[in-house]
């Protein structure tokens, strides 16, 4: 990675933020602007970033399956900006439905885009991190990354990997002076739920997993208007302390009853949690 020559203003804060588009990224790019931040809003659906743009939000876009786009946008940012203090690994989806239906090209894109991508774009930024021996990455994960559910294997496994990535890479960057956070969002009123559920119908709503796949799907569809959703404002607070606490936790559990079913999982044997978790998304 080639720097900017200029001089760095340690005290400028410059973010990354992918995902920006909408829901958690969104509001994570308005937070941190609060805060003070300079903010790079990254996404694909460069046009649907056009409100962010109009309150100061620098847009790019960013195809975080695609390594020249991600190199492309970490080199203007140095360009223009001189490092980068803080990145937020936030993009990512839930593809659902059973291991047994899902082609596996779809299982590839989905480690791609959660785990890949986000590995990809922090090798980009800790050089300039390193070099100034300070920043943040922040890694939104989920509580997916710790408990399970039926249908929903290649996306748990997704967080899983981004949960064991990011404490090796806390112990990896300690020296460097760097911070590595995880953010553990519950149930969070996004796209990620329609998505998901429209996604485990269209694969395996019609095969022998149909009954279960269909009914799961409902409960789904439940949890998002259900009273334990939270909206996205409260995941982007919790990236905010993330990024300018002088000691952040490790780990940040938000939200849409995150903190209770973590808590579940903690003194329920794995079968009475399974019996737990169907129960509980089926409502």
């Amino acid at each position: 990675m080639v720097h900017s020559s200029k001089e760095i203003d340690m005290a400028k804060k410059v973010a990354i933020v992918t995902g920006a588009s909408s829901g958690i990224g969104e509001a994570s790019v308005r937070e941190l602007m609060r805060l003070g931040f300079t903010v790079y809003a990254c996404a694909r659906r460069v046009d649907r970033m056009a409100a962010l743009a109009d309150e100061g939000a620098k847009v790019l876009p960013m195809d975080v399956t695609d390594d020249s786009s991600m190199t492309a946008a970490v080199e203007q940012i140095q360009a223009d900006e001189g490092w980068v203090s803080v990145l937020v690994n936030n993009a990512g989806y839930g593809s659902y439905g059973a291991l047994e239906d899902v082609p596996l090209s779809e299982a590839r894109y989905q480690f791609e885009v959660n785990v890949f991508g986000l590995a990809r774009l922090t090798q980009l930024v800790l050089p300039g991190m390193r070099a100034q021996h300070k920043g943040r990455v922040i890694n939104v994960s989920s509580v997916g990354g710790k408990i399970w559910e039926p249908y929903g294997s290649w996306y748990h496994a997704t967080k899983f990997a981004v949960e064991g990535l990011s404490d090796s890479l806390r112990v990896e960057l300690k020296p460097f002076g760097i911070k590595v956070v995880v953010i553990e969002p519950g149930a969070i009123k996004t796209e990620w739920n329609k998505i998901a559920r429209d996604n485990l119908v269209e694969v395996s709503g019609s095969t022998a997993y149909g009954a279960g796949a269909r009914a799961y799907a409902r409960g789904l569809a439940k949890a998002d208007d259900g009273p334990i959703s939270s909206g996205p404002d409260v995941v982007a607070r919790a990236i905010g302390v993330a990024a300018t606490a002088r000691n952040p936790k490790t780990r940040y559990a938000v939200g849409g009853g995150a903190r209770s079913i973590l808590a579940a999982k903690a003194v329920l044997p794995d079968r009475a949690f399974d019996t737990f978790i169907t129960q509980a998304i089926k409502g």
